[in-house]
């Protein structure tokens, strides 16, 4: 298994793409510690990314696996989604206390607030992501940690851009019963009452004590990705749908149907961390084949595990 980083003209390094035996690839930029791609050993991409004219950096690129930290959204008083996912990262040398990735494609990451940082979040901390790549799974662990002499309290959420085939024949397990804020409806909160979430308008929610495990089913590609989280209580859903995405700059107006964002997150309660505290967060992203006898897959199998 391999790491290979991609350094600019001026020799200083930009992202790193990660390889393993079997042929599945992953990309992180330094710029927001963000995956912009990941491809299974059939080279199939299995994120959504813009076309990358549309990318008017410093601003994250749209797609892969976006950073909000310490913000998610418009949940404070900082710029939408905070300022971790517009900042140059760093390779972390010494991930302590995360032990030595000797049998994986890994990346570490390391993001420092900056004195700049501080005029507008009066916070020091420092921001760890590892990036590990193995057959047939993509892992995320954030880890923040308070390095200033006050507590502080965070948001934070890893957006994850699904690519999907058609997104009126996805339908997402996992979250029924379950509360939720409507961002479409002044965050009033209301209760999933489907048996699953399907599409066919604008969504844009965040469902509360969600369960470790989610599925989103695409039927067309008969291909289920199944993400697993840790110390993220919480999970968002969102499509723009035609008319929102007709007024984003930097989404072109058909690519909604080929989107999902579903992502893991801490929303509803704020993390707060004392100083020298640090927490950590998990997300594992994996795919598994599924075949329709019944014109959807049993949801107990990939959620539950159950034969």
């Amino acid at each position: 298994m391999s790491s290979n980083i991609i350094h600019d003209a001026d020799g200083s390094p930009s992202r790193i793409v990660l390889s393993e035996p079997t042929g599945s690839t992953a990309e992180v930029l330094l710029h927001g510690g963000q995956v912009v791609s990941w491809k299974n050993e059939r080279r199939e991409e299995l994120l959504f990314r813009i076309n990358k004219t549309l990318w008017k950096p410093p601003k994250a690129i749209r797609g892969g696996i976006p950073i909000s930290f310490p913000q998610f959204g418009s949940f404070g008083s900082l710029e939408r989604h905070g300022f971790a996912r517009n900042r140059v990262w760093s390779l972390d040398d010494s991930p302590s206390p995360l032990p030595a990735a000797n049998s994986q494609s890994t990346v570490d990451l390391i993001l420092k607030s900056t004195e700049e940082d501080l005029k507008t979040w009066p916070h020091r901390f420092e921001v760890r992501l590892r990036v590990s790549l193995t057959a047939g799974k993509l892992t995320l662990i954030p880890r923040v940690r308070n390095i200033d002499n006050k507590p502080f309290s965070f948001t934070i959420s890893l957006r994850n851009y699904l690519s999907v085939s058609d997104i009126s024949e996805v339908r997402v397990e996992g979250l029924e019963t379950l509360d939720y804020f409507d961002n479409l409806q002044l965050r009033e909160r209301y209760t999933e009452q489907a048996d699953a979430i399907t599409f066919d308008s604008e969504i844009d929610r965040v469902y509360l004590s969600t369960p470790k495990k989610i599925a989103i089913i695409d039927h067309e590609k008969k291909r289920t990705y199944v993400i697993q989280k840790e110390g993220m209580l919480d999970a968002v859903v969102w499509n723009p749908w035609d008319k929102k995405a007709k007024s984003l700059p930097d989404l072109g107006d058909e690519d909604y149907k080929k989107m999902l964002c579903v992502d893991s997150a801490a929303v509803e309660t704020p993390i707060v961390l004392k100083p020298s505290e640090e927490w950590k967060g998990r997300q594992e992203l994996s795919t598994v084949s599924s075949s329709y006898c019944s014109g959807q897959l049993d949801p107990r199998k990939v959620l539950y595990g159950l034969a």
